[in-house]
């Protein structure tokens, strides 16, 4: 059964005053010693907590009251927490899942975050780390809600505007029809004398005039804005200056109809800018009786007019001006119109298949968002700007629907949330990085006191030999430990490059100088060989230096695990066209294909126990942020060679 505590925070400082809806937590643990500790340390920050003690119970609950966010430990008795965090995202999309670990587990980690697990949290929890996490979980259900009402005000605006712009049209049209409704109503005498109730549904004025140039009938319109006339001159509501001919006038004198622009006056004195139409009506013998005369209110239609203008300019604006990626996609795939921010970050749509602009495929995307918009209508897609580079985009769908209802076309909506994803992306990999790192500096720590006592007892019993030998042992611990310390440093904090004019002959030099000793000591020998006229480069040479000593090391190392003799380690550079190049070459063990494919991937290290798999990865970091790039050639057995070509080469 769930334990859940109603009660009030404890004194003390909490995240929220006025928990709302996002407060609300299902913590997940088969350790109820875990649960009560955690759930103490959420409610003092303002949380509402549930907890129970396994997967089916948890779902069970679930299924009952759905959680905005969800914390649960991976391996537990039943249904596993990777198994649960895949269920919850079926039942709910939304919902935050925050997993916890006691292991360290690479695999385990990409796992979650393919199921779209909020974040990796491993044993002991660090509280200031789970505070920051469930602050991250709340940001993003806070952006989910925003964009739903965003969505949702879009649509009734959209509905409402529809409707105005229908009603416009309409009586836009009515303007449009008069002639030919005149016309037609030239055999309508017999009526006039009859019911007049068709006249009264239509929007515009009505009145039937006698050859002596009297009203003898209007209809509600005209009675209601002009006055009731009948019987009073046919020129009394027209204001004119007094040598213009009347419309009325005119279709007795010609014997037709005509089309003119009058000002009426109002029953309240007001001046009626109108479209006049009138319409001779025949008696038996041909002769003109009556005449008809519709006028269309052109002050309404004008403010109608200026009103639908105004309309669309508010949509234009509106669609051209937002900040999300909007896009309007017909059934056929294919992109009709596109926004300045779409345009920006995808370039020119003309006319291609959406799957085309953003994933540069010629067949369709299998998650597509138009199809999910009967389910969710709202996916998470990495796709392709228009260098080529991947975004993470959270995106929304709406089907525009005709009047029977059927959909035409789809209004497709996009928030870019790349950093969002790198920042969650970047601390997950910092917290296995600090887990898979710990038992290799436990392990350095361990020697290192190792060493120390060695030292101390070759002082003490005189042994020179003992002392060099352990001299040695300490200053390769201290460069590795040293080592690793700044590649975790590089890794954890994203550093802005301070570039100054450098000569790479001097930078080469400097990282020969730099692992001479431990080449000396490993037994290989290091070549430095520099063109003349390499020119200059603009970079920031202390990265730089850690980068290419990175490589070197690694060559001397490749050598160490090789047995044949004798070992070199070679260092070039020079200048390609607009490039430096750096080349790292040795005759070591070599790689295979397999393990140069994941030579830069973090974690990864082909030294086993004896790397820790983040070096090379930073090095490759600081060359792509010069703007660089890196290759690798290796047979196995024979060697490797580093190739660093890096832009900008400058004359000195």
């Amino acid at each position: 059964m769930p334990e859940k505590d109603n009660s009030s925070p404890a004194d003390g400082t909490i995240l929220r005053t006025q928990p709302d809806a996002s407060c609300s937590i299902l913590l997940v643990d088969d350790e109820k010693g875990i649960r009560t500790v955690m759930g103490i340390s959420l409610r003092d920050a303002g949380y509402t907590v549930t907890t129970v003690e396994s997967g089916e119970a948890a779902l069970q609950l679930f299924a009952e009251k759905p959680f905005p966010i969800v914390l649960t430990d991976i391996k537990m008795p039943g249904i596993s927490g990777l198994e649960l965090l895949r269920q919850l995202k079926q039942i709910a999309p939304e919902t935050e899942v925050i997993l916890i670990s006691g292991h360290a587990d690479m695999d385990m980690a990409i796992q979650g975050l393919k199921l779209e697990a909020s974040d990796f949290i491993t044993k002991p929890i660090n509280d200031d780390l789970l505070l920051i996490s469930l602050e991250r979980a709340r940001a993003r259900l806070a952006l989910h809600e925003r964009l739903r009402e965003h969505t949702a005000s879009l649509e009734a605006l959209i509905r409402k505007k529809s409707a105005q712009l229908i009603e416009a049209e309409r009586k836009l049209a009515a303007r449009q029809a008069v002639d030919g409704f005149a016309v037609g109503l030239r055999a309508l005498s017999s009526v006039m004398a009859g019911d007049q109730q068709a006249f009264n549904e239509l929007p515009c004025f009505i009145a039937v005039h006698d050859r002596s140039m009297q009203i003898i009938t209007v209809n509600d319109l005209y009675r209601e804005r002009l006055g009731n006339l009948v019987g009073h001159p046919s020129a009394e509501p027209y204001i004119t200056n007094g040598e213009q001919m009347l419309p009325v006038e005119l279709a007795i004198l010609e014997g037709r109809g005509s089309r003119s622009e009058q000002v009426l006056r109002g029953k309240n004195g007001t001046e009626i800018p109108v479209l006049v139409h009138t319409a001779p009506i025949l008696n038996n013998d041909g002769e003109i009786e009556l005449v008809l005369e519709l006028s269309v209110d052109e002050l309404e239609s004008r403010r109608l007019r200026e009103e639908l203008r105004m309309t669309r300019e508010r949509f234009r604006q509106l669609f051209e001006e937002s900040p999300c990626h909007i896009a309007v996609i017909d059934n056929e795939h294919r992109i009709q119109e596109a926004n300045k921010a779409f345009k920006k970050t995808f370039g020119e749509p003309g006319g291609k298949q959406c799957y085309e602009v953003f994933a540069g495929s010629a067949a369709r995307c299998e998650d597509c968002p138009m199809q999910a918009t009967t389910n969710t209508g709202q996916v998470e897609k990495v796709v392709l700007d228009q260098q080529g580079r991947p975004l993470t985009m959270l995106v929304w769908t709406t089907p525009l629907r005709d009047t029977s209802g059927a959909v035409r076309e789809f209004i497709e909506m996009s928030v870019d949330i790349s950093e969002l994803r790198q920042l969650q992306d970047r601390l997950s990999s910092l917290g296995l990085l600090m887990g898979s790192t710990a038992h290799g500096i436990k392990g350095m720590l361990t020697a290192l006191d190792g060493t120390v006592y060695r030292i101390g007892s070759g002082i003490a019993k005189g042994d020179a030999v003992r002392i060099e030998d352990s001299l040695r042992d300490l200053r390769q611990m201290v460069s590795k430990l040293r080592k690793l310390v700044l590649d975790i440093l590089y890794f954890s904090k994203e550093r802005q490059l301070e570039t100054s004019r450098i000569d790479p002959v001097e930078l080469v030099r400097s990282v020969a100088a730099t692992v001479t000793d431990r080449a000396s000591e490993s037994g290989v020998e290091l070549e430095v060989k520099a063109e003349e006229d390499t020119g200059c480069l603009d970079a920031d040479g202390a990265i730089l230096h850690a980068a290419l000593v990175n490589l070197v090391e690694n060559a001397i190392d490749a050598c160490r695990a090789d047995s044949k003799t004798p070992h070199q380690v070679r260092l070039t550079v020079r200048r390609m066209q607009e490039q430096i190049e750096f080349r790292i070459s040795d005759n070591g063990t070599g790689m295979p294909e397999e393990i140069r494919a994941k030579l830069f991937t973090l974690f990864f290290s082909s030294k086993g126990s004896g790397g820790t798999g983040i070096g090379l990865y930073v090095s490759r970091q600081i060359v792509l942020q010069h703007a660089g790039r890196i290759e690798v050639e290796s047979t196995l057995g024979e060697g490797s060679t580093f190739i660093v070509s890096i832009p900008g080469a400058l004359p000195c």
